[in-house]
């Protein structure tokens, strides 16, 4: 369970915040999409939820305990249950698919073991199996560099699988893919959500993709969540709502 209890988060020198009085909740089992124009807070939402940004105001509570109160440590052991899905994919481009799918477990091992490529077989082996789950079992040996961007955000996912996360973050994880390759890995995300029963938080500006993946909505707007509901309740008005502007349900 996640719950942000009148989270608001205010960045150095802006006179208004990016989070305003947040409240809301996060179930397993949750596929949750979160819609709204640029700097409506849906990163700062995410970075917040993952420890890497603190509230000024109220309660980000993990399983009934504050996250104000953890140490460091514990805001990283956090982080390593949690599978980061990025816009602009955050692999090392020189490295082999494999080599980046192993990256995710730097939380879980030396970062000099991690960098200089030591990992055991059994950490090669699960790669493997984690790779085939997401169709790239024959790209194994190929440098990120050379893949589509559909490959590479496919090798994100297969990254954030290595951590075994209870919760998938995405931050406009299609942002920057056509829209058959952005329903394809939506299609994969929401699949592996469902084989692993994940709490699935994922920010996201296609509103079709939200309406036909999503189990529940959240809108925001100006830092302030202006719809909370399921998909079918989302009408043309809450997106106008939402967005300043018409837009079609």
């Amino acid at each position: 369970m996640i719950e942000l209890n009148n989270v608001t988060v205010f960045y150095p020198k802006s006179e208004e915040p990016a989070l305003n009085n947040l409240n809301l909740s996060f179930d397993r089992g949750e596929f949750v999409c979160v819609l709204g124009p640029s700097g409506a807070g849906k990163s700062t939402m995410i970075r917040t939820i993952n420890a890497l940004q603190q509230a000024t105001d109220g309660q980000v509570i993990i399983d009934g305990s504050d996250i104000a109160d953890w140490s460091e440590w514990k805001k990283r052991q956090w982080r390593s249950r949690t599978g980061m899905i990025f816009q602009h994919f955050h692999l090392i481009p020189r490295l082999t698919v494999e080599h980046n799918v192993l990256t995710g477990l730097f939380g879980q091992k030396r970062a000099i073991a991690a960098f200089a490529g030591v990992f055991s077989p059994s950490e090669k082996d699960k790669a493997q199996a984690i790779l085939k789950q997401v169709g790239l079992e024959e790209m194994a040996d190929r440098r990120v560099e050379w893949l589509s961007g559909g490959q590479k955000q496919r090798v994100g996912v297969a990254r954030a699988l290595m951590q075994e996360p209870e919760v998938f973050l995405g931050d406009e994880p299609v942002a920057s893919l056509d829209p058959g390759t952005a329903r394809s890995i939506f299609q994969l995300l929401r699949e592996i959500h469902e084989r692993k029963n994940l709490t699935t938080i994922i920010n996201v500006h296609d509103v079709t993709l939200a309406k036909e993946f999503a189990t529940r909505i959240i809108g925001l707007s100006h830092g302030e969540v202006i719809f909370n509901g399921s998909p079918d309740d989302l009408t043309s008005i809450g997106l106008e709502t939402i967005y300043g502007k018409a837009l079609q349900a």
